[in-house]
């Protein structure tokens, strides 16, 4: 067992925290928490309650005084009824300015919690804790939290750094493996916007990936939240460069609200960043060998590359409403080559619909 690694991430002035990777530190939460909080809400999946127990026990061995907030598992809790609850516990509770939230799951019970901190006295301190591959290097990093409405996913949140982070390794033992492979495609997105490194090492590797405890995935890991908390630190607000992390989430995003979220997170994206590859080709910067890595490391991981072909209309009006939309223009990260991304506005839906049917079933 290697010692943790802790990687910075800058989340605006004077706000820096820290983003801790490693086996078995659950009992680092009340130090990270700080001295002045004396209540905290801790969030998590009836799954999970087991490793919330474990929390609890930490803070009340230091004298800090905990209530829990049970919520729907995956997507079912990233509801304004839910972040409602978690509300109510904490005025009848009493939580101050000074009093802290503690998120314990993947990452909608990430992004709920975030947005529960964000909005409680306008803003109280918060710690994750992720459990899922999912929610270590995507979801728990950067600030971002949200819920979803019947309009699409997403659309209600707010930028709230975390104040630490921790990923604690061990939880990844449990997880299904088609968890974790889901959760792998937001890594393999950081390898093709940013560090090439993560693709080889996918390619080299394609047993030790399927295995929670080897180092190539703690290696994974490492590299997707480092690609991340670069991003983040330089654009906390998504006003630039945070938005190249959005490659393959337009249509990633249309396709789960299309699936009313029975599909999980990774699976969607998989199949939007093959679209956002055919879109990059379409328009002449992207080669065809580029196109051809991506179903192949995608498929590679059991993740899927196509959709159906009837459901065009839906997502179209979908993606429409997406909150990277700017008036009429459709906007999608698309890539010049690896580690080259950039924004490209689509004005003419024809395009879409054409890049559309090749990755249609």
């Amino acid at each position: 067992m290697s010692d943790p690694v802790s990687i910075p991430v800058h989340g605006g002035p004077d706000n820096r925290y820290d983003v801790l990777v490693g086996n078995g530190l659950l009992d680092r939460v009340p130090e990270l928490l700080g001295e002045r909080v004396k209540k905290v809400l801790i969030i998590h999946p009836r799954a999970l309650r087991a490793t919330g127990d474990v929390v609890q026990q930490n803070l009340s061995a230091v004298g800090i005084q905990s209530f829990v907030a049970e919520i729907p598992d995956a997507e079912e809790g990233k509801r304004v009824e839910v972040a409602a609850f978690c509300w109510q516990i904490m005025g009848q509770s009493d939580f101050t300015r000074t009093d802290a939230v503690v998120s314990v799951g993947g990452g909608a019970v990430t992004d709920l919690a975030g947005f529960v901190a964000a909005t409680w006295l306008r803003g109280v301190r918060v710690i994750h804790l992720p459990t899922t591959l999912l929610g270590m290097v995507d979801a728990a990093v950067g600030g971002k939290t949200g819920i979803n409405t019947a309009e699409g996913k997403n659309l209600v949140g707010a930028f709230h750094p975390p104040a630490a982070v921790v990923c604690d390794l061990d939880s990844l033992q449990t997880l299904p493996q088609n968890e974790l492979l889901t959760g792998m495609a937001e890594v393999v997105k950081c390898g093709f916007i940013a560090d090439p490194r993560i693709l080889e090492l996918i390619r080299e590797n394609p047993q030790e990936v399927r295995d929670a405890a080897s180092p190539v995935v703690r290696e994974l890991i490492e590299r997707g939240i480092r690609v991340k908390a670069e991003v983040v630190s330089s654009d906390l607000k998504e006003s630039g460069r945070r938005e190249y992390l959005n490659y393959g989430h337009t249509l990633g995003h249309a396709i789960e609200h299309n699936e009313r979220y029975q599909w999980r997170h990774g699976a969607a994206v998989s199949v939007g960043m093959v679209f956002a590859a055919e879109l990059g080709r379409a328009a002449g910067s992207l080669s065809d060998d580029v196109v051809h890595e991506h179903r192949e490391i995608l498929t590679s991981l059991g993740l899927p590359v196509t959709y159906r072909a009837d459901q065009w209309p839906r997502l179209l009006e979908v993606m429409k409403r997406d909150k990277k939309t700017r008036g009429n223009l459709l906007r999608f990260v698309v890539l010049d080559r690896i580690a080259a991304p950039r924004i490209m506005e689509v004005p003419d839906p024809a395009i879409l619909f054409a890049c559309y049917q090749e990755i249609a079933e």
